[in-house]
């Protein structure tokens, strides 16, 4: 067995209908579905000390423990891949992740990632929880997102993070330019969001089903037939912010999946196009785990954010 503390989740209300591989993987969004239900079935996860099913229904009361198992041998190399740290101690790691990089190896992309430049950063430090495929990865930033990000050293490190983020009290600020004048200036988004019914890779806004999600925002300049905008996030669904402005009709510059009808219009408005979606994750602040300090962490915004809002000023040339 793993030496790391074991997770103990307390189900709070009854969601009727609801399995418990899916309940623990909304509180748990570093672990897969898949990897839940394997260790429900293996009987790491136990209700009230006793094995379930993962087709089990969670009760209001019920008292779930998770012992952690230890991770088997990973087969992703280290490699060396430059990595803009901006701090590091003997729990974690916390990075300025440079857009275009993949955060763990998948198909298509079984080199060059995250995961195996924190291989060799890392030296092999790194938590196991959550699969051998993305050791040390606590919450993940799209391929085209840069900004912070942090990665767990240890196994109490990443339960304690994971747990953060479950519980939202993660701080998650981003950078965003959107196409078109964005009005009002303060504002809210709280629409779920769900897959899409027929586009299998893309999310979707929704009202009356998938999962909640909340997404506040301002305005920090106008520009040329854009706006540069501050977006915080209240929960951590996939696609999140580019779902959100996409549901309020102002999809993100540069983003092609969400906002391609859009992009083309401000290219023939002002003659910029992007490479990638224009977001980056400014700041991020969490408790620390071992400290238990409250600390904050900033990004630098990229040379191609500042490009982008160097070329859409108002008043600028093209």
């Amino acid at each position: 067995m793993s030496d790391s503390e074991d997770t103990i989740l307390t189900c709070e209300r009854s969601a009727p209908g609801q399995r418990l591989d899916s309940f623990l993987s909304e509180r748990l969004p570093h672990v897969s579905r898949g990897a839940i239900r394997r260790l429900i079935e293996q009987e790491y996860i136990q209700v009230h000390e006793h094995p379930v099913k993962p087709s089990y229904h969670p009760q209001p009361g019920d008292v779930i423990r998770i012992h952690w198992p230890p991770p088997t041998p990973s087969s992703v190399e280290p490699e060396v891949i430059p990595l803009e740290v901006l701090f590091e101690d003997e729990a974690l790691l916390v990075i300025n992740k440079a857009p275009g990089l993949v955060v763990h190896p998948s198909a298509g992309h079984a080199s060059g990632t995250l995961v195996n430049a924190l291989l060799h950063h890392c030296r092999g430090r790194l938590s196991g929880i959550g699969g051998v495929a993305r050791p040390g990865i606590v919450h993940r930033l799209d391929l085209d997102t840069s900004g912070c990000m942090v990665v767990a050293k240890h196994d109490q490190a990443h339960v304690s993070l994971a747990e953060q983020f479950a519980a939202r009290t993660v701080a998650k600020a981003y950078h965003a330019i959107v196409c078109g004048a964005l009005q009002p200036e303060v504002g809210e988004i709280r629409v779920a969001i769900a897959r899409h019914p027929t586009h299998r890779k893309r999310m979707a806004a929704v009202d009356g089903r998938g999962r909640d999600a909340w997404t506040s925002y301002r305005v920090l300049a106008s520009l040329r037939g854009a706006t540069w905008v501050e977006a915080a996030l209240h929960t951590g669904r996939t696609h999140q912010v580019r779902v959100h402005f996409k549901h309020l009709g102002f999809p993100l510059v540069g983003d092609a999946t969400y906002g391609n009808r859009q992009n083309k219009r401000l290219k023939e408005e002002t003659g910029y196009q992007a490479s990638r979606q224009m977001l980056h994750a400014a700041s991020l602040g969490f408790v620390h785990p071992a400290s238990g300090e409250r600390m904050v962490f900033t990004a630098p915004t990229p040379a191609d954010f500042q490009e982008a809002l160097a070329a859409l000023r108002l008043g600028s040339g093209v």
